[in-house]
């Protein structure tokens, strides 16, 4: 009863279109309630779920993603890519997925990421002859990169309701499958750009290059900074994203200096914003995730799974196959927070390392964000193609396809994420 309480009260608070972090809150106290806790206990899971160091890191990622967008980065690794892969048949497409790349290494948002590029290029590839629907497709496919290659704040909400699994692990376990991802849907976007004869890119001017390289790199040198730090043990995670902000800050407004420095002011205004969503939601998960654990639903939810099935391949299937669904209708943030404390037992029994269940995590949900009703990427990129977003679906279809085997190929291979985790030992 306890159990049904707590699950749906908040499902219907869900339908009734309250904001997830207050359904949460509700649902919870109601369930508190229900079995006599006091409801200070309740609070007081809320508040301690905010007492970590590690969060500190996520406010710095936030600032130095909406520095870099507010600064013209992306225009700059659009170029960037343009000079590496622009002459290949549809090469507009491939430098979609590639500053997709670049910029979601930076930003760590994919919705960031289909905003700033998403902005410059759908347009350019329309004019270029590009069909709508293609353009949609390939930006929006591309941004899931920004979730799991680093750094990337979700991996942050991750380590935290995983109860401290190492940021700079999940960091590197997130390198390769990233990657591989983004080969995936360049080899897919060529495909497609061939068959349908889309155009090669301009050739750019010589005198063009050096500046290009050059604006291009200082760009990428956030990522650098971030990475390079906290792999080579100069700084923590948190450091880290301290030093690449005032990185990001310098470069935009001193180097760069495309926009005043009064637009300081919007940038901070933003990443307040979007920080309190996500500090509130951590909150609200905490309470809500202890009476998860009190009430022992992981416990039930395992025990479910191996009835239908003992066989641990049969299990891991299952497990993504919910992931997937739940991702189609729940944001990201909020779905992590929940997900994890009910998930992660049942892969560690199975033997499975935190980090390699959080990437496979990492890339379920960020196909949600790709995936209606709820695809908050894919809303985003309709709203900059103006079109309809049914237009884009069937043309997103083949690029479901692959990032599905890629998912498979990280789930059922684990040394394509925990290969440089080992090898770098962090």
């Amino acid at each position: 009863m306890e159990i049904a309480i707590l699950l749906l009260s908040f499902l219907l608070l869900l339908i009734f279109r309250v904001p997830v972090a207050l359904a949460l809150v509700i649902s919870s106290l109601l369930t508190a309630f229900s079995i006599g806790i006091p409801l200070e206990a309740i609070i007081q899971r809320m508040v301690g779920g905010l007492d970590s160091f590690s969060l500190l890191a996520i406010p710095f990622f936030i600032l130095a993603g909406e520095i870099m967008n507010e600064g013209g980065i992306s225009r700059r690794l659009i170029n960037l890519s343009n000079l590496v892969v622009g002459k290949i048949r549809g090469g507009l497409a491939l430098v979609n997925v590639i500053s997709s790349t670049f910029f979601g290494g930076i930003s760590g948002s994919a919705v960031a990421d289909v905003s700033s590029t998403g902005s410059v290029l759908i347009p350019m590839m329309k004019k270029k002859g590009y069909d709508d629907d293609y353009t949609v497709a390939v930006t929006v496919s591309s941004s899931a990169q920004g979730v799991i290659l680093p750094p990337s704040h979700n991996m942050i909400i991750y380590s935290t309701a995983a109860g401290g699994v190492s940021i700079s692990a999940l960091f590197m376990g997130g390198v390769l499958p990233g990657l591989l991802l983004a080969v995936a849907l360049m080899i897919t976007a060529y495909i497609i750009a061939v068959k349908r004869n889309y155009p090669t890119s301009e050739p750019m001017k010589k005198e063009d290059v050096p500046g290009v390289l050059k604006e291009g790199v200082l760009g990428l040198l956030t990522a650098v900074i971030i990475i390079g730090g906290i792999i080579s043990g100069i700084f923590t995670a948190t450091e880290s994203a301290a030093i690449g902000a005032i990185y990001a800050f310098i470069i935009s407004f001193f180097v760069y200096r495309d926009v005043p420095l009064r637009n300081m002011r919007n940038v901070l205004q933003r990443t307040f914003k979007t920080l309190s969503m996500i500090l509130f939601l951590i909150a609200a998960s905490s309470g809500f995730g202890w009476l998860l654990a009190l009430l022992r639903v992981p416990s039930y939810v395992s025990d479910s799974l191996l009835a239908i099935s003992p066989n641990d391949f049969v299990t891991l299937l299952l497990i993504n196959l919910i992931l997937l669904l739940l991702g189609t209708i729940m944001d990201m943030a909020p779905l992590i927070l929940i997900a994890t404390p009910i998930f992660l037992p049942i892969v560690l029994d199975l033997g499975m390392d935190p980090v390699h269940f959080g990437i496979i995590l990492m890339l379920n949900l960020s196909i949600g964000l790709i995936t209606p009703p709820v695809g908050a990427c894919l809303f985003v990129g309709a709203a900059i193609a103006k079109i309809p977003m049914e237009k884009s679906l069937k043309a997103l279809l083949p690029f479901y396809f692959v990032m599905i085997i890629v998912l498979l190929m990280i789930t059922f291979w684990s040394d394509l994420v925990l290969f440089l985790p080992e090898r770098l030992a962090v």
